[in-house]
């Protein structure tokens, strides 16, 4: 099963605070640590700890972060062919954390959007079953999810916190499978015909298909960084879809709120995913946060909204 994803992908520094600051006032910085991040190159490094064969599609810059960004997601086994490599800064985001894994980002844009859609070739689409898109310029995530729709591909589009304002119709006319959180969706006009997933934090998430809701509560767990939480659970969700259809969408719900809530225990985007792991948090989520060591789980399926 291949999935390739498409977005930003950045350099992000993370700073653990004892408490988020308001305006005049000053936090302690407890940690520091820093490393790939990006709504897409999140997602992507998921897709490839739950077995996908897993491409990325962005831009980074010719700085050093640049080039430790495209080396981590290559380490995690993530295609990064067509990843284009533009002259400029690559995007570095600053994560504040606090204690109880609540966030905030303060970011530079980079060169996350300079990203040339017409240098992807349609043996780059048809090799995939699956494409997964992120917030990014609009006109962007229209031409890929024309050409993925056009090549057969399912579609399924997570616009992230940025998606105020930013006209992603032509995208949406393409989109199988939406992912929204609260604030997502107030922004978005939903499509009569796609699948909706809506996520709430600690309050589980929801999925809808016009004439039915599945809801799942999700896993109660220690929350030590929420950042790439989301990403995390957009992965999850797509793999037990195209892997387990036979498990419905109640599956799903269970596997991507489990991805997530590992990911939400874990300083920083890229959170150490499993099917040992997911199994051990779907038994019981009143456990101590568990630790696990990576392993790939191989399958193959078809999407069925």
């Amino acid at each position: 099963m291949r999935v390739i994803c498409a977005g930003h992908v950045n350099w992000d520094v993370t700073l653990h605070v004892d408490h988020l600051p308001s305006a005049d006032s000053e936090a302690h910085i407890r940690s520091r640590n820093s490393g790939g991040g990006g709504s897409a190159a999140n997602a992507a490094v998921a897709f490839a700890k739950l077995g996908a064969d897993s491409a990325i599609v962005g831009s980074v810059g010719t700085d050093p972060n640049g080039r430790a960004a495209q080396d981590e997601l290559s380490a995690h086994d993530v295609d990064t062919t067509s990843l284009q490599i533009i002259d400029g800064q690559t995007a570095v985001k600053y994560l504040v954390v606090a204690p109880d894994g609540e966030a905030f980002v303060l970011g530079t844009n980079g060169v996350n959007e300079a990203f040339d859609p017409a240098a992807i070739t349609a043996d780059t689409v048809t090799s995939a079953e699956h494409l997964h898109l992120t917030g990014q310029d609009p006109q962007t995530a229209a031409v890929l999810a024309e050409l993925a729709t056009e090549h057969g591909l399912t579609v399924s589009f997570d616009p992230g916190r940025r998606s105020s304002g930013r006209p992603y119709e032509r995208t949406l006319e393409h989109t199988d499978l939406l992912f929204l959180n609260r604030h997502e969706g107030k922004q978005i006009n939903v499509p009569d015909d796609c699948v909706v997933v809506r996520t709430f934090g600690e309050g589980g998430a929801t999925v809808e298909t016009g004439d039915r809701t599945v809801t799942h509560p999700g896993y109660a767990v220690d929350a030590v960084d929420s950042t790439g939480a989301g990403d995390a659970f957009a992965a999850g969700f797509v793999v037990s879809r195209l892997t387990a259809p036979d498990r419905g969408f109640e599956g799903a719900l269970q596997v991507a709120n489990a991805c997530g809530a590992l990911t939400a225990q874990h300083s920083g985007t890229r959170a150490t995913l499993s099917w040992e792991l997911l199994e051990s948090i779907q038994r019981s989520t009143d456990e101590q946060p568990v630790r696990a060591d990576d392993c790939t789980h191989d399958s193959t399926a078809e999407l069925d909204g």
